[in-house]
């Protein structure tokens, strides 16, 4: 398994620290919250990308992709009726993708909860062909910078649009662009689902592309009730080849422990 650690828990440290500590605890990887260097993407300078992109690269550290990417913007909305607020979404999604090829990674993680909860008046029928409109423009950008973006299935306490890998895998079924935009599995989301976490590995394998080890208390893999060793077993059956990547809500356990006992928890997993 490939490993990398969601870098938002991080609050006050550099991000050269950040990627030491993490090759020296076994990970290979880092995904990015953008939030954590600014605010609008668009205003993370080319020179601050490319420094970014350098210090990871000198702790042998793969920048892996992008989370969080609507998180603490303005104006924009994936399931918007009004039409100019979806173009300037699809713009700012364009933005991320530059962002995201300049610093190395690979993918993006589409969740961002808030800015696609049904709008008053607003169908789930409606909500789907506005999410269609916006992400069908990103197309011919994700495959020119070799960038998948995967829609984040969520629980529906966090919100109402897009709850289940199925909801999500029809989304997907109607933008019909699997090598730009395909699914993501959050093993904290699929914990409020019916059906038992390696049973959706299993049935998604197809669609799925990049994957969140976490625990439903919000905190990382080994930290809760979760039991890892199903999981794993059944990333290993599907051959998964992508990163596995911790997320983390609750950083009271300390950055350090959630970071060394997450990834030792995963790997006594069969990881």
């Amino acid at each position: 398994m490939k490993y990398a650690m969601c870098n938002e828990l991080y609050e006050r440290w550099s991000f050269g620290h950040v990627c030491d500590f993490l090759a020296e605890n076994g990970y290979g990887g880092v995904e990015i919250a953008p939030f954590t260097f600014a605010d609008d993407v668009r205003n993370l300078e080319r020179k601050r990308r490319d420094v970014l992109r350098q210090e990871a690269e000198r702790a042998g550290i793969q920048i892996t992709g992008l989370h969080w990417l609507l998180a603490k913007t303005d104006g924009f909305y994936l399931t918007s009726p009004d039409a100019a607020v979806r173009k300037n979404t699809a713009d700012y999604f364009a933005a991320t993708i530059d962002l995201c090829a300049d610093l190395g990674g690979s993918y993006m993680v589409l969740g961002s909860p808030k800015q696609r909860n049904l709008l008053p008046g607003v169908t789930r029928e409606q909500a789907s062909e506005y999410a269609c409109d916006v992400l069908r423009r990103l197309i011919p950008q994700l495959e020119q910078n070799k960038i998948v973006l995967t829609l984040e299935p969520l629980a529906p306490t966090e919100t109402d649009f897009l709850t289940t890998a199925a909801e999500t895998a029809e989304l997907l079924q109607k933008i019909d662009a699997p090598q730009q935009i395909a699914l993501h599995l959050d093993c904290k989301a699929m914990a409020s689902e019916s059906a038992p976490i390696p049973d959706l590995i299993r049935k998604y394998r197809a669609e799925m592309k990049t994957f969140h080890a976490n625990d439903p208390n919000l905190q990382g893999p080994g930290f809760g009730r979760l039991d890892f060793v199903p999981i794993m077993s059944a990333l290993r059956e599907i051959q998964f080849n992508g990163w596995v990547s911790v997320e983390v809500f609750d950083y009271s356990p300390t950055p350090e422990r959630l970071t060394i006992e997450s990834i030792s928890y995963l790997k006594e997993c069969g990881g």
